[in-house]
């Protein structure tokens, strides 16, 4: 879920107006435009593990006679954890090496006689069937040779295996046995054989998260990420999205995806199991006007937030409510330059030849699609934006010197849960309506009816009137 941090400072301020003693007085609830910083963050709680852990396992079955190593020992690749007994592979030994002699010397003999009975041969003292004998006997002292010669290679490598080498530096997770033990061989056990203990390199850790799907298209691989843990308050440690993975997991009815942040733990502070919790920058404004998000509406909406307001929504201006270029002042219109949005403006340009038809296009296609990005004010419920910094049209309502909102056109752009960051058309310190969602639901839904009844029925608007 995304949390928004906006620092701002929010003043209310009730402005009423009344007419005389009889008269009704209306009060508005209001707040003002504020300066601060806007950041934008997905946050998710997780654990802390090692990116990779190794169970060492021994490829040779017996009685465990020593253990070199405890829990929390750090080692390096070839560090000597344990030894078996080796008496059962060293009479292996001993045998495949004593058959080895026996070969060798048998394969020495049956050369020499094969030699021999060559020359015999050539003499014409021996048959042809006599020298064929010797050759066979040499063939099969040169199998009996290859075959000690592998059989000790193989008791050479099982004498090796009782004693149980690190395979890469790391620390000591568990120790699962102790001197004395039993264990099973991993090769020769359909089980997978004996764990003896767990190890991992804890110099790089990571933290598995769950973040909700709703977040899951501002978030990418390489997007640096804050971790706190309570082991150590007030501290954070930097981090990385490392892979996002592609499988999403479902709890209590909420779809969520896996989420792997890789953190350097050089300073071995970091513990595996450590509960985390994991915030992702996905962007921030600094310094940039910030108004509270119900007291912005879509242009759409202006009628019927008028109305909310009580104010008549007839009488509004929609043409007057175009957005103001940044940095111009409130009574100042928006009727060129870069910043300009209206189509009226854009025509009026293009017709004094300040731009051509095409770029007329291009802008208006801009226009439209920057209008329509959002659907809403607040993360929950608003549309696929392309840049959410791209600036939009929307209305608010300023309260004059009467103490009676007004609606202006702004230009918008990031917005968070509670807050958002005015471009244009609005400076720190205005005074401006808020607008209750109940009353603007009720207004809407009032100005449907209206809508649906001057086209004379209650089904849909006809395909273009909205």
């Amino acid at each position: 879920m995304k949390t928004r941090l906006a620092v701002l400072a929010v003043a209310a301020v009730t402005a009423a107006c009344s007419t005389g003693e009889s008269a009704p007085v209306s009060t508005y609830q209001t707040t003002q435009a504020t300066r601060g910083t806007l950041r934008i963050t997905a946050e998710a709680t997780g654990t802390v593990e090692p990116v990779r852990t190794i169970e060492v396992k021994s490829l040779a079955g017996g009685e465990i006679l020593e253990m070199f190593v405890d829990v929390g020992d750090e080692v390096t690749p070839g560090t000597l954890l344990a030894r078996l007994d080796p008496r059962d592979v060293q009479n292996r030994y001993n045998q495949a090496q004593a058959d080895l002699e026996v070969a060798r010397a048998s394969m020495e003999n049956a050369r020499a006689q094969f030699e021999r009975n060559e020359q015999l041969l050539e003499a014409g003292v021996i048959t042809q069937q006599e020298f064929e004998s010797s050759n066979l006997q040499y063939a099969n002292a040169q199998a009996s040779l290859t075959r000690a010669e592998t059989n000790f290679e193989l008791a050479e490598l099982q004498l090796n295996d009782v004693t149980i080498r690190a395979p890469l530096a790391g620390t000591i997770l568990t120790r699962n046995v102790e001197e004395g033990s039993v264990i099973q061989s991993a090769s020769g056990n359909v089980s997978g054989g004996t764990v003896l203990m767990t190890m991992a390199a804890l110099a790089t850790m990571r933290v598995r998260t769950l973040v909700d799907e709703t977040d899951m298209g501002d978030l990418r691989a390489g997007m640096f990420a804050t971790v706190s843990v309570e082991a150590y308050p007030g501290r954070t440690f930097r981090g990385e999205i490392e892979k996002i993975e592609p499988q999403a997991v479902v709890q209590q009815n909420v779809t969520m995806f896996p989420v792997i942040v890789t953190l350097d733990n050089s300073d071995g502070l970091l513990k595996s199991g450590m509960n985390a919790e994991v915030e992702i920058l996905i962007d921030q404004a600094d310094d940039v006007v910030l108004v509270p998000n119900n007291t912005v509406v879509q242009m759409q909406d202006a009628a019927a937030a008028a109305s909310a307001l009580g104010l008549d929504p007839e009488a509004i201006d929609m043409a007057s409510l175009r957005p103001r270029p940044a940095g111009s002042s409130d009574g100042e219109a928006s009727e060129g330059g870069e910043g300009a949005m209206n189509m009226d403006s854009l025509r009026a340009r293009m017709q004094r030849g300040e731009i051509s038809r095409d770029s007329l296009r291009a802008l208006a296609g801009a226009f439209r699609g920057a209008a329509g990005a959002r659907g809403g004010f607040g993360r929950g419920g608003q549309q696929a934006v392309t840049n959410p910094r791209d600036p939009r049209p929307a209305v608010v309502f300023v309260m004059n010197e009467l103490g009676e909102p007004e609606p202006r056109g702004i230009t918008i752009a990031l917005n968070d849960w509670d807050n958002t960051q005015v471009v244009s058309g609005l400076e720190e310190g205005t005074e401006i309506a808020e607008i209750g969602a109940a009353q603007l639901q009720a207004a809407q839904a009032a100005q449907l009816e209206r809508m649906r009844s001057r086209f004379g029925g209650s089904g849909p608007f006809p395909s273009g009137r909205r």
